[in-house]
């Protein structure tokens, strides 16, 4: 099983905006467990933006994961660290929902695409 970051899907609420905390490892280095992000619901991803997105497979849990590029309905995803993320590579395209520009805590500053 993997420890990728999990969110639940309510949590993003309807505001545009949702500080969300980071679960696991699968965003090393970029994103350590415990850090707090600002995602920006719904918006366009561009390839190389960090984004909260779910799959089928998975129905109700949300992961942050590197939009790599479009695929179909969704997109191609990624973790940062190869070996502790179970992303597109083994549950194909994934449902965008948000996309990440700013971590908030412990070291603000802002996430910008590859």
């Amino acid at each position: 099983m993997d420890t990728t970051e999990v969110i639940e899907l309510n949590q993003l609420g309807r505001l545009p905006y949702r500080r969300i905390r980071v679960r696991g490892p699968s965003m090393a280095p970029t994103l350590a467990d415990g850090d707090v992000v600002l995602v920006r619901r719904g918006g366009s991803p561009c390839a190389g933006d960090l984004v909260v997105v779910s799959w089928t497979a998975r129905p109700g849990q949300l992961s942050i994961k590197r939009a790599v590029r479009p695929d179909g309905d969704g997109w191609f995803v990624v973790g940062d660290n190869e070996r502790a993320s179970t992303d597109s590579r083994e549950l194909g395209a994934a449902a965008v929902h948000g996309v990440i520009r700013w971590r908030l805590w412990p070291c603000p500053q802002r996430l910008t695409g590859a």
